[in-house]
């Protein structure tokens, strides 16, 4: 179900995207939307998950330089019947973490000093199994597509101020009316694209939670570690985060400090509707095929 609303979603905000193109030049419009959201989606495909992680200035780690958290990371992997993704840290206090990478074979995963400072080796499995829950889920790619083609609606939306409609009469519409849809076009459609991308992130930060449970083993190790994580984003800044706040709806938190609140701005869901989620895991039995064992014990 979650995979279909995903879907639907992203179905909703292509469609959106060649809407603006339409409203902003007709026809031809549609034509510069298309190749513009193929573009930007071959870029981001290629290029987003070395993008951000230099954003962050996460630095590659092995089991030499982060031993703990590689050899989490790697039972995890078996665990989870996934390759062993590259494991990166970011000098950073906030305590938070995120997955990037187009596919399995070409993942990464990284984790903020704050994260290891802050919690416990059963919290750290916790926080990663629910990043490799996205990896298997292959929610790196989708949330870094919503975002390219959010981001593309932006900049259509922008080019509308400066055309103003140029759509043809031969769409029955007029000059007029296409400046006027333009401009509409250019105030309603970023909001629009903004609230789908939500919407999608906060989909599959559930869907997220529910596997990382299982991959774990134990949904009460990574309850715990967001009700800290959540506690402690709102008192310790994320300045990297905040010059890049499109990328906020990677983390495991917000890293914004924005508040956990479950509604239309929120990049992520209400932070006790997901401990709920977890707790009621645990009491009705995780379907996990083994007892996990790890480096955390």
């Amino acid at each position: 179900m979650g995979f279909a609303r995903t879907a639907l979603l992203l179905a909703g905000l292509t469609g959106l995207f060649l809407t603006v193109g339409y409203l902003i030049g007709g026809q031809g419009g549609v034509v510069i939307a298309l190749g513009l959201a193929l573009a930007t989606n071959l870029f981001a495909y290629w290029n987003s998950g070395s993008m951000v992680l230099s954003m962050y200035g996460a630095r590659e780690v092995g089991p030499n330089e982060a031993p703990e958290l590689y050899q989490i990371v790697q039972q995890l992997a078996r665990n989870a019947d996934l390759p062993m993704p590259r494991v990166y840290l970011m000098d950073n206090p906030q305590p938070n973490a995120f997955a990037t990478g187009r596919n399995p074979e070409n993942a990464a995963v990284a984790a903020t000093t704050g994260l290891l400072n802050l919690l416990s080796p059963e919290e750290i499995a916790g926080v990663m199994a629910h990043e490799l829950a996205h990896v298997k889920n292959r929610d790196t790619l989708i949330m870094t597509i919503a975002a390219t083609i959010a981001g593309a609606i932006g900049m259509l939306a922008n080019f509308a101020f400066f055309f103003g409609g140029s759509r043809s009469n031969d769409e029955g519409g007029g000059s007029a009316l296409g400046g006027i849809g333009a401009i509409l076009a250019a105030i309603l459609a970023p909001i629009a694209a903004m609230l789908v991308q939500m919407a999608i992130s906060r989909s599959r930060e559930y869907e997220a939670d529910s596997m990382g449970a299982q991959i774990c083993g134990q949904p009460l190790w990574l309850a715990s570690a967001l009700g800290r994580l959540e506690s402690a984003s709102h008192v310790i800044p994320n300045r990297d985060a905040q010059a890049n706040p499109a990328t906020a709806h990677l983390f495991i938190v917000n890293p914004l400090a924005g508040g956990g609140m479950d509604n239309l701005f929120s990049t992520h869901p209400s932070m006790p509707n997901r401990i709920a989620r977890l707790r009621a895991m645990r009491a009705d039995g995780v379907p996990s095929a083994q007892r996990p064992r790890g480096p955390w014990g």
